[in-house]
């Protein structure tokens, strides 16, 4: 390189000449319209959600909440698709009302969410400290967990007509277990709404017990996957609601989506919403964007399942109220 060139000064560029356009004339993504407005002590839930910006996730849950109420008022399938979570944050209570209000038209569990169901149900406490428990070998070993729940799979699979969700949910209301009343899967059982259990095998605790039939379970949980399927083949301007579950429920509702498709059913004017406290691959792709490509809307909801759910059911609760 030559001594010129690296002793030349950059002078700096000049913007004499840059042309303006006028700020009046410019569209753009936020105006006052969108703004929030200040909270006035004494207000109602309705006022809070109508103080929310139009803008970013505040739009999104003011979305959620039109699509849930619009799929119940007009008789439309609403499904709840959920970890375990959302029982182990305390938001039973909150589903039983929503179930017993018409909101939900069916219900799918992972594997987990019977186990604590379960046990909410026979104790009024679930959640074991795993660590603690671990180094001793007594981790997951809760007697009666197991024995109620494998001895309704007993039963299930005896009958030959019924899936792990319903035989676990009759089961809590034949054994009259006290706190039977916050149980999604008695409560489920008490309405006959449909709920679904997917299972994965050698991923719950009572799969470590003794009892433990690896063909019942795979047959009454393969029972709970077409049943899912016939529910989701209804979806057409419907909701799926997808709360903490961030594989099992993603994963067997993409592979419900296609045997409804492939099998001739509409999903025109689906909503899908994913509810978790961050984003997560499958639930994306597989909840939020593929399904509702080219034919619905996906919705993502991201915030602790303990405030942003009762937060939707409230909201949805209220917008439905205010139809009436």
């Amino acid at each position: 390189m030559s001594q010129e060139k690296t002793s030349k000064k950059w002078e700096p560029l000049s913007f004499e000449s840059l042309q303006t356009t006028s700020l009046m004339d410019r569209p753009s993504k936020v105006t006052v319209d969108d703004f929030s407005r200040p909270w006035q002590a004494g207000g109602d839930l309705s006022r809070f959600m109508g103080s929310l910006p139009d803008i970013l996730a505040a739009s999104l849950l003011k979305q959620a909440v039109a699509a849930l109420a619009r799929a119940v008022r007009g008789g439309r399938t609403l499904l709840l698709g959920m970890g375990a979570h959302p029982i182990k944050v305390g938001l039973n209570p909150v589903m039983v009302d929503a179930f017993r209000r018409g909101i939900f038209t069916g219900l799918a569990l992972n594997g987990a969410c019977i186990i604590h169901d379960v046990e909410v149900a026979l104790a009024g406490k679930t959640s074991e400290d795993v660590a603690a428990h671990l180094g001793h070998g007594d981790f997951g070993t809760a007697r009666e967990t197991s024995e109620l729940i494998h001895g309704a799979i007993a039963k299930g699979y005896a009958r030959g007509s019924m899936g792990l969700g319903q035989a676990v949910g009759e089961e809590l209301l034949r054994s009259g277990a006290p706190y039977s009343h916050l149980s999604l899967l008695a409560t489920a059982a008490e309405l006959e709404m449909p709920v679904t259990v997917h299972v994965a095998l050698g991923t719950d605790i009572i799969h470590m017990h003794p009892a433990m039939d690896g063909a019942a379970v795979g047959a009454l949980s393969y029972r709970d996957f077409q049943l899912f399927a016939r529910l989701v083949s209804t979806l057409m301007h419907g909701v799926y609601l997808n709360l903490g579950s961030a594989v099992i429920l993603p994963e067997v509702f993409l592979k419900a989506v296609s045997v409804a498709r492939n099998l001739g059913y509409s999903m025109e004017g689906l909503t899908t919403v994913n509810m978790d406290f961050q984003r997560q691959y499958r639930s994306q792709v597989n909840v939020v964007e593929r399904p509702t490509a080219g034919t619905g809307c996906g919705i993502a909801l991201i915030g602790h399942h303990e405030i942003m759910f009762p937060l939707l059911m409230a909201a949805v609760i209220e917008q439905l109220a205010e139809e009436d």
